[in-house]
């Protein structure tokens, strides 16, 4: 390997990382919140009333208001009533609360749901491959031949098997 390889890689490695700091910070602290993301762990209640179209079925309101496996539990009168709200099926009134994060949380989370429909997932492609030119540029950091090129070897075998335990345990 040739010094100025070595050179050229620990200086994109490092200059990359500093570009890279603010958008890793964020992908962290967005992944951890994201772990909750079952829970009601740092949501709001927000109560949504609006008018859809009337006479619908359970799936099509729960389609119009985005709301998975949607099921009217009764109905008193015109009044269908489903987990967390109404639905009026004459003039097509829904009510409902949702549990939301807070904004500034919820658009940060996004990052790790954008698909090909969003422009976030250009970003995500750039991230990825960013990191994966970490993986590899870090093994130019330091010589082959040198004891701590070698016992950096280990950690990357270590992290390899721990994520390997952690999938299929």
């Amino acid at each position: 390997m040739s010094s100025k390889m070595q050179h050229n890689m620990r200086v994109w490695h490092r200059y990359l990382g500093y570009f890279l700091a603010g958008i890793m910070a964020i992908y962290a602290f967005s992944g951890i919140i994201m772990i909750f993301r079952t829970t009601d762990f740092l949501k709001k209640e927000k109560l949504i009333e609006k008018t859809v179209a009337a006479n619908l079925s359970a799936e099509d309101l729960g389609k119009e208001i985005k709301m998975r496996d949607l099921k009217f539990t009764s109905s008193e009168g015109e009044v269908q009533s489903f987990k967390d709200g109404t639905y009026n099926k004459t003039t097509g009134a829904v009510s409902y609360k949702v549990k939301e994060l807070p904004f500034i949380i919820n658009k940060f989370t996004k990052l790790h749901k954008a698909t090909t429909k969003d422009p976030l997932f250009y970003l995500n492609i750039f991230f990825g491959l960013a990191l994966l030119f970490f993986v590899v540029s870090s093994f130019w950091m330091f010589l082959p031949k040198t004891a701590i090129f070698k016992k950096g070897l280990y950690f990357t075998l270590a992290g390899i098997i721990l994520t390997l335990i952690m999938l299929f345990v």
